[in-house]
């Protein structure tokens, strides 16, 4: 058995040091310790897509990740760990933990899951070996794992058994205040506007220092076809996402960091607004373009109706929600979200639709991520 300390103390000495994750009671002592080092930064998420998400931000803003989840969790970040960190080859560093580990007895609603971990990991071609249980294996083994992230550009996986850690003690937590933010919704009849249309306000409104993160479908599309720059990051993937690594990426620098998102995609991972809101970025703005449907798979009706984006935003913490439904007042909602404290939504009310002559990126995700990460890194 080893302590937080004996671990946490070597991802230091090699410049890992963003931590994200849902908590698990085998990682209570790792997480806590992490939570109460000043030298180490921990995100709390809703999800264990989320945090990779995010870990994925925190990484394309230049930084070494974990993320921490039980193995039963796997299953919920199968689909960001094969669309995104694949494709864009991002690494990160897993610690998952074994619950369910065959020979060991468990909750029943964990032994399929202790059974196919490792295979689970395989499939995903996620290298992996066990989490060590003596002081003197962290050091080699964070060296092997990181040797082969750096190597694949792919995560790598630690399964902690149970009784890995020494227990800790959980620090004070600290006080969250809900802030009472504001809420503008001009609302005008006629025609809506098209996402091309909004698209090309961003690219036109939005500081040449800005990162901009895009959605998948269409607004990545469209984004693309309408200008091609480095500080643009198209997920063609990981449906639900890119709010969650626009969070990661704004929680490492003070670049405005500009998020794209879609109606279908922000109800995916709606539990990203609580993180977003309990972290405080100053510098997001978080914009859903709302046309009602799924576009890229034929226009199936999303839920969007029913919800009010805006007072979910607020609802979840964040200091501004506008809405809008033309081009004149998306000017205006980009203006004041670029000039107030974040994090801000701006809820725009598309058309259906996409642009005649829709192109796709014809850069590799790859190519993406590593000149995204470099102009981030740079200046």
């Amino acid at each position: 058995m080893i302590t937080a300390d004996d671990f946490l103390v070597a991802c230091r000495t090699r410049n890992i040091d963003f931590f994200t994750g849902v908590p698990c009671s085998f990682l209570t002592p790792l997480i806590n310790r992490t939570i109460g080092e000043p030298s180490l930064d921990y995100v709390g998420a809703a999800s264990e897509g989320e945090a990779i998400a995010i870990a994925a931000g925190a990484w394309l803003a230049g930084r070494n990740t974990v993320v921490m989840c039980q193995n039963s969790g796997l299953g919920n970040a199968v689909n960001p760990l094969t669309s995104l960190n694949f494709p864009f080859r991002i690494p990160t560093l897993l610690i998952v933990t074994w619950r369910g580990q065959p020979g060991i007895y468990d909750e029943p609603q964990h032994e399929l899951m202790g059974q196919i971990t490792a295979g689970l990991l395989d499939i995903m071609r996620i290298g992996h070996a066990i989490f060590p249980s003596e002081a003197a294996a962290v050091g080699p083994l964070l060296d092997a794992a990181v040797t082969e992230m750096s190597a694949r550009g792919l995560p790598y996986a630690l399964i902690m058994p149970h009784d890995t850690v020494c227990d800790d003690t959980l620090p004070p937590p600290s006080a969250l205040s809900p802030v009472r933010g504001t809420q503008l919704d001009p609302r005008r009849e006629g025609a809506r506007p098209r996402r091309d249309e909004i698209l090309q306000r961003v690219i036109e409104g939005a500081p040449e220092a800005a990162a901009i993160i895009a959605t998948t479908g269409k607004a990545g599309r469209e984004l693309f076809t309408l200008a091609d720059r480095k500080q643009h990051f198209y997920l063609v993937g990981s449906m639900g996402c890119a709010s969650g690594v626009g969070l990661g990426v704004s929680l490492n620098t003070h670049r405005p960091v500009i998020v794209l998102d879609g109606d279908g995609a922000a109800l995916m991972i709606l539990g990203t607004f609580a993180t977003i809101g309990a972290t405080g970025p100053g510098n997001l703005i978080h914009i859903v373009l709302d046309n009602g449907v799924h576009d890229s798979t034929g226009g199936q009706a999303t839920a969007s109706a029913a919800i009010d984006f805006a007072g979910v935003a607020l609802a979840c913490n964040y200091r501004h929600a506008i809405s809008c439904d033309a081009v004149a007042e998306f000017d205006r909602a980009l203006t004041e979200a670029l000039k107030a404290g974040g994090p801000t939504l701006v809820h725009a009310r598309i058309q259906p639709g996409s642009m005649d002559k829709l192109g796709r990126p014809t850069v590799t995700p790859e190519q993406v991520a590593r000149r995204f990460q470099s102009f981030m890194t740079s200046g």
